[in-house]
C-alpha cells in the first residue's frame, strides 16, 4: 500500500516514516515545505491512506496560520473529495491540537485554524464518505523534536545534555504529553484497520497520557544526567520515566554517547561498578589474575550473581553453622551463573593461566556504613 504523509519532515512525521520503512508492505509518500498544495492530487494517485501531519505553529507572520493549517487542508479535502468521487474514498488521520477552538472567536490564531482544518476533514467525511480520524494531541515529545522551539521536554533534555541553563518561569504548571511512539502506533493500528474510537465523535485519542509539572519535568531529566556520575539509575524500566529517559539520551551529543566510570586495582586485579539502582542492586565486574582469590567473606541477607565471561574460576563456599562444605568450577565458556547464599561464606580463585573476567549483580547497593559483608576466610 501506498501512503501519503504530509509534513513528513517534522517531528511526529519523521517517527512515522521510520516506522512505515521498515514495512515492507507500504511505500511512503512525502509532502513537506518543498511541495506545494497544487501537487497534492497527482500524490494521491495510487495512495491507500494519509497521514495529513503537516501545520504551521510559530510563523513570524499569524497569517502563516490560515495558510499552513486552515488553507492547505482545504487543498487536501478537496483532492479527497476528488478521489472519493472517482470512487475511492481515502481514509485520512489528521494531527489537530488541544488549542483548536470549538469555533471561539477569541481563540488563539494557532487553535482557531487547527479547529478550521478540522472541520473541513469533518465536511469532507460527511459529503463524501471519507474516513476522518483527528488527534487533538497534547504536547508531544520523543527523539528528534526541535529544542528551544516550542517543546519544553526537547528543550530541556536538550540543554541540560549540554550543561546549558534552561528557564522556568512556573515550575508547577501542569503538563500533559504523549510519547511519540504511542503517536505513531496508534496511527499505524487505524491505518492497518483498528476499529476507531466509539463514540468520539470523531476525535482519536493517545493512550497512555502522562500529566507532570514543568518543574518536576526538569528534576527528572537533570536526575538523568546526576545517574552518570552517582551510577545511580532512575527507574526507566516502565512507563513515563522510561519514555522521558528514552528522551533524554537521544539529545545527547556524540561526544558524551561514552563516559566513565571509577575503575579500583589493585595487585589482585580490578573491580569496577558499572550501575546501581534505586530497589534493584548493583551491578559490576572484576578481573583476578592467575591464582589469585576474592572474596573471603559471608553476607547475612545479601545475596549476589557471578557469571564468569572470561578465564576459569572455582568457587568455594562454607556453612557458617555447620561446617559444611562445597566446591564447584566454571569458565567463561559457559553461561553459567554462580549464586552466594546467606550464611555461607565464599572466595572465587582463578584457576586458569589467563586474567579472569567476572560479572556480578548483588541485590542491594553496597552501604559502606552498613556492608553486610562480614570477612571470614576458607
Amino acid at each position: 500500500m501506498k501512503v501519503l504523509i504530509t509534513g513528513a519532515n517534522g517531528f511526529v512525521g519523521k517517527n512515522l516514516q521510520l516506522r512505515l520503512k521498515e514495512r515492507k508492505d507500504v511505500e511512503v509518500l512525502c509532502f513537506t515545505r518543498e511541495n506545494s498544495a497544487s501537487e497534492l492530487a497527482a500524490l494521491l494517485q495510487g495512495v491507500g491512506f494519509v497521514f495529513h501531519l503537516a501545520g504551521v505553529n510559530r510563523p513570524q507572520d499569524p497569517q502563516e496560520f490560515v495558510s499552513g493549517n486552515a488553507d492547505l487542508s482545504h487543498a487536501l479535502c478537496a483532492a479527497l473529495a476528488a478521489m472519493a468521487a472517482s470512487g475511492r474514498a481515502i481514509p485520512v488521520i489528521y494531527s489537530s491540537s488541544t488549542q483548536a477552538a470549538n469555533g471561539n472567536p477569541n481563540g488563539n490564531p494557532y487553535g482557531l485554524s487547527k479547529r478550521a482544518a478540522e472541520l473541513a476533514l469533518f465536511n469532507l467525511q460527511a459529503q463524501s464518505g471519507v474516513p476522518v480520524h483527528v488527534f487533538r494531541l497534547p504536547n508531544v515529545f520523543g527523539k528528534w523534536c526541535k529544542p528551544n522551539y516550542n517543546s519544553a521536554v526537547a528543550t530541556f533534555c536538550h540543554n541540560i545534555a549540554r550543561d546549558l541553563p534552561i528557564q522556568i518561569h512556573d515550575p508547577a504548571a501542569p503538563m500533559t504529553l504523549v510519547y511519540v511512539d504511542d503517536v505513531v502506533e496508534r496511527f499505524i493500528e487505524l491505518m492497518d484497520g483498528a476499529d476507531a474510537a466509539a463514540d468520539s465523535g470523531g476525535f482519536e485519542t493517545i493512550t497512555p497520557q502522562y500529566t507532570t509539572r514543568v518543574g518536576e519535568l526538569a528534576d527528572q531529566i537533570m536526575a538523568f544526567k546526576r545517574s552518570r556520575s552517582s551510577l545511580i539509575t532512575e527507574r526507566v524500566g516502565t512507563g513515563w520515566v522510561r519514555a522521558l529517559y528514552s528522551t533524554y539520551v537521544s539529545y545527547l551529543p556524540t561526544e558524551s554517547f561514552r563516559y566513565q566510570v571509577p575503575q579500583h586495582g589493585d595487585a589482585r586485579g580490578m573491580f569496577v561498578e558499572m550501575l546501581k539502582t534505586p530497589d534493584c542492586g548493583q551491578f559490576s565486574y572484576f578481573t583476578a589474575h592467575p591464582g589469585v582469590t576474592r572474596g573471603g567473606h559471608y553476607h547475612h541477607s545479601k545475596t549476589e550473581k557471578f557469571l564468569v565471561i572470561k578465564g576459569q574460576a572455582r568457587f568455594q563456599f562454607r556453612h557458617m553453622h555447620t561446617g559444611e562444605s562445597y566446591e564447584l568450577a566454571t569458565c567463561g565458556d559457559k553461561a553459567e551463573i554462580v549464586e552466594t547464599v546467606p550464611g555461607w561464606t565464599h572466595d572465587i580463585t582463578n584457576i586458569g593461566h589467563d586474567e579472569m573476567v567476572v560479572m556480578l549483580w548483588a541485590n542491594e547497593v553496597f552501604d559502606r556504613a552498613q556492608p553486610d559483608t562480614y570477612a571470614c576466610p576458607l
